[in-house]
């Protein structure tokens, strides 16, 4: 090296190793990068430089922490197309990714000034309410909110428990099909709650959809809000989103 030449920081010649590593398919989007006592061992440095390295990464897009969990190469967003017909399901299928729920809560409830409004209802006439998280290929992709009319769907709550899927509820309860009549898209910061479901951090951008589901006869039949993580998604405007 030359008087006049820089020395590279260690922790760029480990960012720049290590995102060598994901170029070259050692690992893979999606996948867990060693921990900081393992890229510590490997590299001879301590932590701190580990961590400085790690973070220009994330800074970088190539990465991202889920708290709790480690560092992980960061997936492509994926396609989502938002149109007449939503399925969750069929989207993501059409993505390559192996669509997942897990039910966080069911209830039946009064429903607010909202809610009764999409819906067509009285202030405090009862509402199902379904909240879950969406999985693509096991990562949460995001935490959604159903809410149903409980008098004309009494069992849809445990047809969700029994299906998790909203498309087979509702065939369940005589609606063999439904469009989406309304949808507004709004860029919002996580709480606590959802950042902890998405594991992401509290304020990371996420993207909310709040959509209104209507029967063939143009009656409501869900009033559905989506919170996405917003580096795993890119919600795009469909004429139809399945056939």
């Amino acid at each position: 090296m030359s008087a006049g030449q820089k020395r590279t920081p260690v922790w760029a010649a480990i960012s720049r190793t290590l995102t060598a590593d994901i170029a070259e398919g050692r690992y893979a989007p999606g996948d867990k990068l060693p921990t900081e006592a393992e890229l510590s061992a490997r590299f001879g440095v301590n932590r701190h430089t580990v961590r400085h390295a790690l973070k220009a990464m994330s800074e970088a897009g190539l990465t991202h922490a889920r708290r709790g969990s480690g560092v992980f190469v960061a997936q492509v967003p994926t396609d989502y197309p938002i149109g007449k017909r939503v399925r969750f399901h069929a989207n993501l299928q059409k993505s390559g990714l192996l669509p997942g729920k897990e039910i966080l809560s069911c209830e039946t409830r009064a429903s607010d000034q909202r809610e009764a409004e999409a819906l067509g209802l009285a202030k405090g006439d009862f509402v199902h309410v379904y909240d879950g998280l969406s999985l693509a290929d096991g990562q949460a992709l995001a935490v959604f909110r159903s809410v149903f009319p409980a008098n004309r769907f009494p069992g849809i709550l445990q047809y969700i428990q029994d299906f998790k899927s909203v498309t087979e509820a509702l065939k369940a309860c005589g609606v063999e099909d439904y469009t989406r009549s309304s949808t507004r898209l709004t860029v919002k910061r996580a709480t606590a709650t959802q950042a902890l479901h998405l594991r992401i951090h509290e304020g990371d951008p996420i993207l909310r959809t709040v959509g209104i589901n209507i029967d063939p006869q143009g009656t409501p039949v869900e009033y559905g809000t989506t919170w996405f993580a917003g580096d795993r998604v890119t919600l795009t405007l469909a004429q139809d989103a399945t056939p």
